[in-house]
């Protein structure tokens, strides 16, 4: 069985809104229902990860109001991320229901098959979530994110406050940080500097 290390970097770093895309769902506070994936079993394991880049929110989400969180690969700094040992197929079919497709659709198997050829970025096409990025290996098993190849130059919007409660859980689960230090992280993202305060962040960190 073909195994790939999935990094989540944005509302999936929490698990329970990251059992919506596997098992299916509608996460707390969504507007969306996640079909889930054909395999709805949980990752083999999970790990706190981080890797170079830089976080920045952009766009419109349908599912959240607000800004979504992309991984800007060329900015400096470090991105908290999450790490779950899933099969190739499902985190095919994690990033198509990222891009409104279905599990088990042309794009889901594209992108499961494309995973061995990817040296550090493929372009699978135009969209937010297209774009894998190997970040290197983790116990000899490689280790993806998907994300816009042009992350660097969106516009940055805000994101909403639900969207960052997720996020907020997910770094405490992960990387067992306190609200000030969530805080801290998210407050230096394009999109979150200069519409969300600190004390603001903090707050939505200790809900």
């Amino acid at each position: 069985m073909h195994l790939a290390w999935y990094v989540a970097y944005g509302s999936n770093l929490a698990s329970d809104r990251f059992r919506c895309y596997l098992a299916g769902g509608r996460p707390t506070g969504g507007r969306r229902q996640y079909p889930g994936c054909r395999d709805p079993r949980d990752p083999r394991q999970v790990a706190a990860v981080e890797m170079p880049g830089g976080l920045v929110f952009s766009g419109e989400s349908a599912a959240w109001g607000g800004g979504r969180a992309f991984y800007d690969l060329t900015a400096p700094g470090l991105v908290a991320g999450r790490a779950y040992l899933v099969t190739a197929e499902q985190l095919g079919d994690v990033a198509a229901q990222e891009m409104y497709r279905e599990p088990g659709s042309a794009f889901a198997h594209d992108l499961a098959e494309a995973l061995d050829d990817v040296d550090q970025v493929r372009v699978m096409g135009p969209g937010r979530y297209e774009t894998i990025a190997r970040l290197g290996e983790r116990d000899g098993v490689p280790m993806f994110t998907v994300t816009d190849v042009k992350a660097g130059h969106l516009e940055p919007s805000a994101p909403s406050a639900a969207y960052l409660w997720w996020i907020a859980a997910g770094l405490r689960e992960a990387h067992g940080w306190d609200a000030s230090q969530v805080a801290d992280y998210l407050s230096e993202a394009r999109g979150v500097t200069g519409a969300w305060s600190k004390d603001d962040l903090t707050n939505i960190a200790e809900r």
